[in-house]
């Protein structure tokens, strides 16, 4: 028997060694490496992109940096980059940026960065050599002594590309780990990636050792090479630190030592012929009967075929009985694809549907009248109780989450910038101490997104996006009854009063509280500490509930008071934008709880209007940081003053929408679905100004819908843009009902068809539980299960540059493409009734 398995790691090691010679270039037909027109490298199936994208200072890690590898359609390798640990996380160090040069004519990448408080700098130089790819790291001085034994080369590899997969070391065989499981050690510091905040330092050590590297060997979809011309790599698993780690392969960079001081040779196994298949793009949710029903379908640009798709209709038997539409015409290119659009609107009989291209056919889908009553339901039913902090959440047998944070909050400490782009400037603005409880905020309010804090900017946008709901749609849905009394929640049980009015109670309690604790609009209330705001799971188990009390020991437990630090921190600085936007929705719920809660409606309008006074007798505070103070100052001042003009009819607020329009006729785009909203209530010339600039809007709207396949707005940053082509549907249909004879309402169903499937890289619904295939791994609360919760919003397509779309279906961690936020859940409510508005009306 030892024989027998002698001889099988000997054919394994035998065959392993095969495929690294083949990987490395000696089998002669494969095709080479090539710099193409986009500045990246290419072969058949194979990509390396070289610094191509690069942070966007959201966050330090956003695995989108460094050398990357996309592998037959897949981005599977990324930030391959000198780091300080062998299994970096978000709030690892990384070197600046400092510049990138690409030479057309040689094939070479150079990108030079920067630590700069270490004082050190190094270059990355990237070139081919046949089918592989050299990436040296250069030093014009030596390692600093600090950084000895720490600064390394980095590649991290995608863990489900490579799980149930095998790997070679040299001659040693290893498989890939399904779950982390390496043996840990104790160090004298601990890393701020591993998610605690308590306890001793531990780091991993390797799964396994070599001067070469082949991964996945029997898989030519996932075959890497990755050897290295002296000293060794190191295979290491980053998520025995965080459940986001991936896998790394390291070598340490040499101390005492100038020029180029590592050499890997690293080389994706090419797949001469391949092609991406075909992906088309369509509504998982389904059409309406009405409505102008048109498919996107993606192809490789080396897809030459000329097929013809069709439309099936399915009978109860389960036939596919093709239906008679025209042709599919040619779009043209579009980032790395070529595109056909399919238009099939003529075809309006209720029914399941699928759509056929070659071998690849959709899901079923629905054409049918009723389809957008229920699309929402989801999202308010599930996704929006789940996200009410300070409540006990239960469904059935499963309780979602305790009841967190009765412990809100402690006053952050002055002058410090936290996690999470908050920062609290050189005052409190408040009279309470730094480190100080301050009572009374520990209700209402939503969990901002797959996170745990209260964003107050988050908050009010989400207030506001309901009452608009509430007032022009009235959805008097009731499956979800909620308790404030007793802080309790239950999904799927009515309670006799409508859902979404309740919501906008729970968003209000908080900033009600706000201004009842300190007098103004903070910048929210967010986690102390890295350890907690990793936190995943049941968000009642982040805190022990109780006020910290300095004066008990930690752990200490005494009258209700606790001696462990784990209170969230308000920040506190002033800021006038964040009273504009806070007053504005204060004004609008005022008028959605009128008749449902008149005390609280009451409360509301009075903060509000005295908000707005005491902003108008002084200079404006104009504190800023991150996206936590509020939105342009300017912008905050329209809502306020439209949202109060609403609720009161005074002159006072219809004189200042006037006097702000010049400065917001600038920005019309961004502030148009404000801006009409005051027109029932402002004079006529208000509308006579307003119509250049919707004139102007409409026409930018015409571009855009030509710009892509897609006809929406599809941004580029290290946030995908899902809200912004919710944003570009609700300013459609706003205009649209305040200018009809100029915006068509057309947008509003290409919105809805983008968020529901017809967009790029894939056809998935990006709202989870809506559409027969949506997001089904996503980032909330739960992503460490690769789970979902029904009705939450991604944020979808993330365009990584220069021209390769993404958005993982396997990876839940990769939160600018998978993180819920409730913005995009409260704007997705309105747009489907929006949609279904249309649809009554036509």
């Amino acid at each position: 028997m030892r024989n027998g398995t002698r001889t099988m790691i000997g054919l394994l090691l035998c065959t392993a060694g095969a495929v690294f010679s083949q990987a490395s270039g000696a089998q002669t037909t494969a095709p080479r490496l090539t710099l193409g027109d986009g500045g990246y490298y290419e072969s058949a199936g194979v990509n390396w992109l070289v610094f191509s994208n690069w942070y966007d200072g959201l966050f330090a890690d956003s695995k989108i940096s460094g050398v990357e590898l996309i592998q037959q359609g897949a981005r599977t390798a990324t930030n391959g980059d000198v780091r300080l640990s062998s299994t970096p996380g978000q709030w690892d160090a990384i070197g600046r940026l400092v510049e990138r040069k690409v030479d057309p004519k040689t094939g070479v990448i150079e990108a030079s960065l920067e630590y700069p408080e270490h004082q050190f700098r190094y270059t990355i130089r990237a070139e081919p050599r046949g089918d592989a790819l050299r990436v040296t790291v250069a030093l014009p001085q030596a390692l600093p002594a600090a950084l000895e034994g720490k600064a390394g080369f980095n590649l991290e590899f995608l863990p489900t590309a490579y799980f149930r997969k095998s790997y070679m070391a040299d001659d040693r065989a290893g498989i890939f780990p399904l779950y982390p499981a390496s043996t840990m050690m104790l160090t004298a510091e601990r890393n701020p990636a591993s998610g605690r905040s308590d306890g001793p330092g531990a780091e991993p050590l390797p799964l396994a050792t070599g001067k070469s590297f082949v991964l996945a060997p029997e898989d030519p979809a996932r075959r890497v090479s990755v050897r290295t011309s002296e000293g060794t790599i190191q295979l290491f698993d980053g998520r025995d630190q965080a459940q986001n780690g991936w896998f790394v392969l390291r070598s340490l960079l040499p101390s005492g030592r100038t020029g180029n001081v590592l050499e890997w040779t690293v080389e994706a196994a090419a797949a001469p012929g391949w092609l991406r298949p075909p992906v088309i793009g369509h509504s998982q949710l389904g059409y309406a009967p009405a409505e102008k029903k048109v498919a996107t379908i993606e192809l490789d640009r080396g897809d030459r075929r000329r097929l013809a798709p069709r439309l099936l209709r399915l009978s109860a038997s389960g036939a596919a009985v093709p239906v008679s539409v025209g042709p599919a015409k040619a779009w043209g290119d579009y980032l790395r694809y070529r595109y056909l659009t399919f238009d099939f609107s003529n075809v309006r009989t209720p029914g399941l549907y699928q759509l056929e291209y070659g071998d690849t056919r959709t899901a079923p889908f629905r054409i049918g009248d009723a389809l957008y009553d229920d699309a929402w339901h989801p999202t308010l039913d599930v996704y929006f109780p789940i996200a009410m902090d300070h409540m006990f959440v239960n469904e059935a047998y499963r309780v979602w989450h305790g009841e967190p944070h009765r412990d809100d909050a402690r006053q952050a400490p002055v002058n410090h910038e936290h996690i999470d782009l908050y920062r609290q400037g050189p005052t409190t603005d408040t009279k309470f101490k730094p480190g100080e409880h301050i009572p009374g905020l520990n209700v209402g309010g939503w969990l901002d997104a797959g996170d745990f804090d209260i964003r107050t900017q988050t908050q009010y946008a989400v207030i506001r996006s309901m009452v608009e709901s509430w007032e022009r749609f009235r959805p008097a849905r009731d499956t979800t009854a909620i308790d404030q009394e007793r802080r309790r929640v239950e999904i799927h049980v009515p309670d006799g009063a409508p859902d979404l009015l309740q919501q906008i109670r729970h968003g209000t309690l908080q900033l009600v509280a706000q201004f009842d604790a300190v007098g103004h609009a903070i910048h929210g209330i967010v986690e102390p500490d890295v350890g907690q705001y990793t936190h995943l799971g049941d968000a009642s188990t982040k805190t022990d509930g109780l006020v910290y009390d300095p004066k008990l020991k930690p752990g200490e437990q005494k009258n209700g008071r606790s001696g462990t630090p784990d209170d969230r921190w308000a920040f506190t600085s002033r800021a006038s934008a964040l009273n504009y936007g806070s007053a504005a929705a204060l004004a609008a719920a005022s008028r959605a709880l009128k008749g449902f809660d008149d005390s609280l409606a009451a409360r509301c309008l009075d903060i509000a209007e005295r908000v707005w006074k005491e902003e108008h007798s002084h200079a404006p505070n104009t504190f800023r940081h991150g996206n936590t103070t509020g939105g342009p100052l300017e912008a905050e001042e329209l809502a306020a003053a439209v949202e109060l003009l609403a609720a009161t009819r005074k002159s006072v607020y219809a004189e200042r929408v006037q006097a702000l329009w010049p400065t917001i006729e600038k920005s019309f785009t961004r502030d148009a679905a404000t801006a009409v909203a005051a027109l029932p209530h402002m004079p006529a010339s208000y509308r006579a100004a307003l119509e250049p600039a919707v004139r102007a809007w409409a026409a930018e709207s015409d571009k855009i819908a030509k710009a892509n396949p897609y006809g929406v707005p599809i941004t580029t940053g290290g946030w995908a843009g899902g809200g912004t082509v919710l944003d570009y549907g609700l300013a459609t249909y706003a205009l649209h009902k305040a200018f009809p004879e100029i915006v068509k309402p057309d947008a509003v169903f290409r919105a809805l068809a983008f968020i529901h499937g017809n967009h790029p890289g894939s056809d998935i619904s990006f709202v989870s539980g809506v559409g027969t295939q949506s997001k089904e791994v996503a980032y909330g609360n739960n992503r460490a299960d690769f789970s979902f919760i029904a009705g939450g919003v991604v944020p979808g397509v993330l365009i990584l540059k220069p021209d390769f779309p993404e958005n993982k279906e396997d990876w839940p961690f990769l939160w600018g493409e998978n993180e819920y936020v409730v913005t995009e859940g409260a704007a997705y409510i309105q747009l489907v009734n929006a949609a279904r508005d249309l649809l009554r009306n036509r």
